[in-house]
């Protein structure tokens, strides 16, 4: 899943019958765009929002799933919000460096941050964090679920999964895993096939999709999330 999310501020839960912060107004227009286009929306840009460029800030690289999503995000934002929507690579390993700065972002509605399964589980995954993953964020909207796939090469002898657990089984610590980078959704999918499987391999994470797929196709790992 992924979703867009504004640094929090307090006072957007309270005070209804104030107008409406430049969160809320975010989340009315995606929520008009998702629901009724374009021309529902402009009521709620009259309000005054956005008057200068809003930022998604990504905690991947460019080329992966979430980035190009973001990009598509972006582009249909600026179109039917006036302004331009900007998109800002900050990968990391759970996100942490793209999540911190929208957490320290001033709550106005114009740093977002584009978070997916990978950064819910940071909490856990990580002794501590600069930032509180529940307090320190207004959910704004769920963009798209996507669905994860196990990949060989094409020219890769191994056909099915039973294949690349019998190859593995047959050659101890030879199997590379690639994926993004550790905490991703693909990183963790990876860790949990090679303990369901009790295989002996190794995941391998990379800093963007693009450089998984460049390993896989030169021979560096076998298989990628």
């Amino acid at each position: 899943m992924v979703q867009v999310v504004a640094s929090s501020n307090p006072a957007d839960s309270t005070h209804s019958n104030l107008p409406l912060s430049p969160v809320k107004r975010l989340y009315r227009v995606l929520q008009c765009l998702c629901a009724a286009g374009v021309a529902a929306a402009s009521g709620v840009l009259a309000q005054g929002y956005p008057a200068h460029p809003v930022k998604i800030v990504v905690p991947f690289a460019a080329g992966g799933v979430a980035d190009i999503t973001a990009r598509v995000l972006s582009q249909k934002m600026s179109e039917s919000m006036g302004q331009q929507v900007i998109v800002e690579n900050r990968p990391s390993a759970g996100g942490i460096v793209a999540s911190e700065a929208v957490a320290k972002a001033e709550p106005d509605g114009y740093t977002l941050l584009f978070i997916t399964n990978g950064n819910a589980v940071s909490a856990s995954l990580f002794k501590s964090l600069p930032y509180d993953t529940v307090k320190d964020f207004a959910p704004v909207s769920t963009v798209g679920f996507f669905d994860l796939v196990l990949v060989v090469d094409s020219a890769s002898k191994i056909g099915s999964v039973r294949e690349l657990i019998a190859y593995a089984v047959s050659n101890p610590n030879k199997l590379n895993i690639g994926t993004i980078n550790i905490g991703s959704t693909q990183n963790l999918a990876a860790e949990l096939f090679k303990s369901l499987s009790g295989i002996d391999a190794q995941v391998v994470p990379f800093k963007a999709t693009p450089a998984v797929i460049t390993a896989l196709k030169g021979g560096d790992v076998q298989a990628a999330f």
